[in-house]
């Protein structure tokens, strides 16, 4: 542990969370583990599963139909609600609610290949990168759908072998594209420069498959987020250079610490200068407890501080900075 002042796994250990202390036992100590399904019957996941429409939907409680449709809306909880399932609880596509979550999902595919209605009628090559990346890992990698999903993404790439939403390439900073439901789909600019928000969203994706995080479009794009570590974005969207460090798991918007899952997965070295600099930001911010600090806590999640030191921790056996 000489590379960080204080030890992680000392809090992690004394965490009474089952779920958190399931996979720091499991993926960074690499003691052998019950069947992850041990988790299923915890109190939240029990909860969420509770919440769940026969067609595999999870309902947006308040929806703001001058925004988007009640249907589109309930595509975008059924994204927030398998986050937790997938990524704290292991639930794959063995289990019903997965199998129909999939489904309800999956009928917001277009024949192009991507998930559409969270941004109405608009491509969301980051909304259609975060769903994917959670089916990926509840085991739908060879499924049809996925296959078509990651060869949309990309031929969805820019010129420069990011990503970005079209409407921002055209110069377009409103929403009201994305608030009408009969609005035509505006078709991206290849030739602009790439977002590094939606550029690390995308990236998840691609990570998450074991054929494709070791393609050369992964490489490419690696190479592109990293160099933009600590800078502002180029468009309006999360533009500050402070959301890098407003980091989070289940993973939603591109941070650091996401970032670094999807380098790592991807084969970068944790040596790379720019690397470095990330490393040496969670050197320089553990908390005296020996956790890192998560973003957006809510009373609803007390542990949040434990499961972003766990994906850290996680992050860091894989590379070999921890023993």
């Amino acid at each position: 542990m000489s590379t960080f002042k204080r030890d992680p796994l000392k809090p992690l250990l004394e965490c009474t969370n089952d779920a958190v202390l399931f996979f720091v036992k499991r993926d960074v100590l690499g003691e052998k583990r019950k069947s992850v399904k041990a988790l299923y019957d915890l109190p939240d996941p029990k909860k969420i599963l509770r919440r769940q429409k026969r067609n595999g939907r999870w309902k947006y409680p308040a929806a703001k139909k001058d925004i988007r449709t009640q249907h589109n809306y309930d595509f975008l909880e059924t994204h927030r609600q398998l986050r937790f399932l997938v990524e704290r609880y292991g639930f794959n596509k063995k289990h019903d609610a997965i199998k129909k979550a999939a489904q309800f999902i999956f009928s917001f595919q277009t024949s192009e290949g991507d998930f559409r209605g969270i941004y109405g009628t608009q491509h969301s090559p980051n909304f259609t990168a975060a769903v994917t990346e959670l089916l990926i890992k509840a085991g739908y990698q060879n499924d049809q759908h996925i296959e078509k999903v990651m060869k949309w993404l990309i031929d969805y790439r820019l010129n420069d072998g990011g990503w970005a939403i079209a409407l921002r390439t055209r110069g377009d900073s409103s929403l009201e594209a994305i608030m009408n439901p009969k609005a035509k789909t505006i078709e991206l600019d290849k030739t602009k420069t790439f977002s590094h928000l939606i550029t690390g969203m995308v990236l998840r994706a691609f990570a998450a498959h074991p054929r494709y995080r070791k393609s050369v479009e992964a490489h490419k794009a690696g190479i592109l987020l990293k160099s933009r570590f600590f800078k502002k974005d180029v468009y309006t969207d999360r533009k500050s250079e402070q959301y890098w460090t407003k980091i989070q798991f289940p993973y939603l918007w591109t941070d650091i610490l996401s970032s670094l899952y999807v380098l790592e997965r991807c084969g970068f070295s944790k040596d790379d200068p720019d690397i470095q600099k990330v490393l040496q930001w969670f050197v320089d911010n553990q908390q005296k407890s020996g956790l890192w600090k998560a973003a957006y806590k809510t009373r609803k999640d007390a542990d949040a501080d434990f499961w972003v030191t766990m994906e850290a921790s996680r992050v860091f056996k894989r590379w070999g900075v921890m023993a």
